[in-house]
């Protein structure tokens, strides 16, 4: 047994039914979502507290808490530029704390609506 709370690498679990949207989704997204549960099982805090905490975080990737009141509460990590995002609670247990993922969304990209070149028919 340890002594005291255990660190990072965190377990982690999901959802049966956010664990089979991931299952449904592209192979290249499954990677992306993968990658944004990678960096939530390795970091020091899975809270992401303080000014600038997920500055860390690959390019594309923020963490946020759901209600800033309650900063120790669920979290989002948005991923692919926003374009997905999991949902996830972190239990600090002092035997197992662990992350679980609670839900997942992915959306194929909107197109540049801005673009004003022309169109051919």
């Amino acid at each position: 047994m340890t002594d005291g709370f255990m660190g990072p690498p965190w377990q982690a679990d999901w959802r049966i039914d956010a664990l089979a949207i991931f299952e449904a989704l592209p192979d290249h997204v499954r990677e992306i979502a993968l990658a944004a549960r990678a960096e939530l099982v390795t970091a020091k805090d899975p809270y992401f507290r303080g000014s600038d905490a997920d500055a860390g975080l690959p390019e594309g990737m923020w963490v946020v808490p759901v209600r800033s009141t309650d900063p120790k509460g669920r979290h989002v990590c948005f991923f692919d530029e926003g374009n997905g995002w999991l949902k996830y609670s972190f239990v600090r247990r002092t035997e197992d704390p662990q992350i679980v993922i609670e839900e997942l969304f992915w959306q194929t990209p909107v197109l540049d609506l801005t673009d004003d070149s022309p169109t051919t028919s």
